[in-house]
């Protein structure tokens, strides 16, 4: 047997472990409860998690609007598979390693919820006190869905898509989750430090940008890079229509990160809107002002990068630091597409530039705006923390990354052959076109 069938067959034997464990392992009711449901708190969350889950396809039509025409349906293939890999993960043992019994402040026990046990309609006294656990499951499980699927960005064009399966799986296990603990649940070490982040900065845009940034020195340059030939987006319609979902999708995002119906919700809602349109508009003047046209791709990406820059701060700074926030976010990130133009890092999509300096740009951002403990306020503290929790979670993030994509290449390779490449990955890793 060939071994890319072998990979493939341990694949499907993976799947039917976890279905086997699912029938035998018991299913216990949960053992903790917080106060009653509210049922307003439950109609809105069940709402944001769907809003979430629809910023995946989103970022596929986002990412494959953006990329050469004969690698749009690989692209975008690469978003949805993650919603299927993460949900079965997600159950199996990631909801436990992020949010279970703390281990020191580290990691969640894997025991605690291993394969949902316990999840179920009672309430959850620190993660869940309005709504049941269960729902609050589902809707952190959107936020790891996404987060592996941003980082497809920067090694677009060149991936071999089951290589890609076993290194969203790794990250997820090894760099998400424990994220994802440190920074929300409450006794990881992140959060006792006292580092806010509302929505994800940290866990999902920098965690995903340094990712990026180690993927794409990792894999090398593509060969139109290389013979420095011009980027030709395959359908800027597809852009738009993709920036349209995201920005739709992040107001469950962000608003859905209060947890209950109620007025840090509305908060985050409008400082959502606010930061992004501010960015679509500060990168669209940016653009002009340095001598290019305006842009439908400028503004697209500009709107996306503010709703990333607001994301750790949107329930924490008043509505009017969502302006400043915003801009500075488009004007920063510009900056470095254009220097990462310049170098030879080939990000194909510009996900270290946009995701990963555009939460970094929020996380300063939040410890410098934050109502009553940011720097604005006379208290350096958080903001210090803030700076520490940058240098921490990009170090872990990168570094961890880099040694997973070295353990991924080792075991299935992970760039596609040259002509493959050539040929483009529609055809040559799905037999599949869009001709």
């Amino acid at each position: 047997m060939r071994p890319k069938k072998l990979e493939w067959v341990l694949s499907l034997l993976a799947l039917a472990a976890a279905g086997l464990l699912g029938v035998l392992v018991p299913w216990t009711p949960p053992g903790v409860s917080g106060g009653p449901i509210v049922a307003g708190d439950v109609a809105w969350m069940l709402t944001a998690t769907a809003l979430v889950l629809l910023m995946t396809p989103g970022l596929s039509f986002f990412y494959g609007g953006m990329v050469q025409r004969k690698n749009v349906i690989s692209t975008m293939l690469q978003s949805f598979i993650s919603m299927g890999v993460l949900s079965i993960l997600w159950v199996l043992v990631g909801f436990s390693l992020s949010f279970g019994d703390s281990i020191g402040g580290l990691i969640g026990d894997p025991r605690t919820y291993f394969l949902f046990r316990g999840v179920g309609g009672a309430t959850h006294p620190d993660l869940a006190p309005t709504i049941p656990l269960a729902l609050f499951a589902m809707f952190q499980l959107k936020f790891a869905i996404i987060t592996p699927a941003l980082i497809t960005g920067s090694f677009a064009e060149r991936v071999r898509f089951s290589s890609y399966i076993l290194f969203i799986t790794l990250f997820s296990l090894f760099i998400y989750c424990p994220l994802a603990h440190w920074t929300w649940h409450p006794q990881g070490f992140l959060r006792q430090w006292g580092v806010l982040d509302f929505a994800g900065g940290t866990v999902v845009h920098m965690s995903a940008g340094f990712a990026a940034l180690a993927g794409a020195l990792y894999l090398g340059r593509r060969k139109v890079h290389l013979a420095q030939e011009a980027h030709v987006p395959a359908n800027i319609p597809f852009v738009l229509l993709g920036t349209g979902m995201l920005w739709f999708g992040w107001f469950g995002f962000n608003a859905g990160s209060a947890l209950a119906a109620n007025e840090t919700a509305v908060l985050a809602f409008i400082n959502t809107n606010t930061a992004s349109a501010a960015a679509m508009l500060a990168w669209v003047f940016f653009d002009a002002v340095r001598g290019r046209r305006p842009s439908a791709l400028g503004a697209s990406v500009g709107a996306v990068v503010g709703l990333v820059a607001i994301t750790p701060a949107a329930g924490y700074v008043p509505v009017g630091s969502s302006i400043a926030i915003g801009a500075v976010a488009a004007v920063v990130s510009n900056l470095a597409v254009h220097w990462k133009s310049k170098s030879s890092v080939d990000d194909t999509l510009d996900v270290f530039p946009c995701h990963g300096v555009g939460g970094i740009v929020g996380m300063i951002a939040t410890g410098v705006f934050a109502d009553k403990v940011g720097l604005v306020h006379g208290d350096p503290t958080i903001f210090l923390r803030h700076m520490a929790a940058i240098v921490v979670v990009g170090v872990f993030s990168f570094g961890g990354s880099y040694v997973i994509y070295k353990i991924t290449d080792a075991l299935i390779t992970l760039r596609v052959r040259p002509e493959q490449e050539e040929q483009g990955l529609d055809l040559s890793q799905h037999a599949e076109s869009i001709a």
